[in-house]
């Protein structure tokens, strides 16, 4: 464990070691786009849920002591209350990202009616994930936990209280412990930044698991291992076709099912779906097979939750 909150820390100069499949190459990329490329239909984004300001539920929910608040802004932003601490994971509330089309559902919860933002949790550097525009709106001491190597992009643009940690290190917040996992991914920015940053997830208070981004593989049993006590995992279900290509990087449902039974957590909500188009897979999809894909490993209906954009849920 780490006991500084902010320190400044000394890091390899790649992570290249932490990988465990090789990266996609831009001969990979070529192929994918002969085949029809990452896009899919979005026209049915329209029956993809979506709360507003003056419906009912909007906004975030009450949540007393001994209780966890979920609500889902869209794609892999999530805003997790927890330990008396609003913490928002992979915040991005723009409306374009890098190399991609416009989002199809808004963030569900507009930036002006959060509370103040505690600390947030970043998993890895993709565009999808670590938005920079989104970020800028963060007081700038703003507690922000994120990969090895990852602070200097944070105390360029001001931030004042910024931890990085490795795998399986963990900091305090106000009570609030922050543990960085392992995952199977990778990171870029840049033609020239390969991997230069590390990847993962997060264990936050002790009970709630943010995947990020992540293949299938040994590190979810050995996060099952370490952390018994976990009570729900927010899951990456979406960008998983062309399979041949998205499967080292990213689980599709069936593996996200199979990765909370080797993690032993009983409740997952998903994530990664019907906000951007990133791959082939039908938009609806993720969240239907998730569906399916839970029922066929005999998991009670009660603990997957696939909401819609600016649902939230209290455990």
């Amino acid at each position: 464990m780490t006991d500084v909150v902010g320190a400044r820390r000394a890091w390899p100069r790649h992570f290249r070691d932490r990988l465990t499949t090789p990266i996609p190459t831009w001969r990979d990329a070529l192929r994918c786009a002969r085949q029809g490329g990452f896009r899919t239909d979005p026209a049915p984004a329209a029956e993809i849920p979506v709360l507003r300001p003056g419906d009912a539920g909007y906004g975030l929910p009450a949540v007393a002591a001994g209780q966890i608040g979920l609500t889902w802004i869209g794609h892999a932003s999530y805003v997790i209350q927890v330990g008396g601490l609003t913490v928002l994971a992979d915040p991005v509330w723009s409306r374009r990202i890098p190399g991609v089309p416009a989002r199809l559902t808004p963030p569900g919860v507009e930036w002006d009616d959060l509370p103040r933002v505690d600390a947030v949790v970043i998993s890895h550097n993709h565009y999808d994930h670590l938005d920079g525009p989104t970020i800028r709106r963060l007081p700038r001491d703003t507690p922000v936990f994120v990969p090895g190597a990852q602070g200097r992009w944070f105390r360029r643009r001001g931030f004042t209280r910024v931890t990085e940690l490795d795998w399986w290190e963990s900091a305090e917040l106000d009570g609030v412990r922050f543990d960085f996992v392992p995952a199977h991914h990778w990171t870029r920015r840049s033609l020239t930044d390969t991997c230069k940053t590390l990847w993962g997830g997060w264990i936050i208070g002790e009970r709630v698991y943010f995947a990020g981004d992540t293949g299938y593989g040994d590190w979810f049993a050995e996060i099952g291992r370490r952390y018994a006590g976990l009570e729900v995992a927010l899951m990456p279900v979406g960008a998983y076709l062309p399979r041949w290509f998205m499967s080292p990087v990213h689980i599709d449902p069936t593996e996200a099912v199979r990765a909370c039974e080797d993690i032993g957590v009983p409740r997952m909500a998903t994530m990664h779906w019907g906000t951007f188009m990133l791959s082939s897979e039908p938009l609806l999809a993720p969240r239907d097979e998730s569906v399916r894909a839970w029922a066929e490993a005999g998991r009670a209906p009660v603990d997957l939750w696939t909401p819609g954009v600016g649902e939230s849920q209290v455990i």
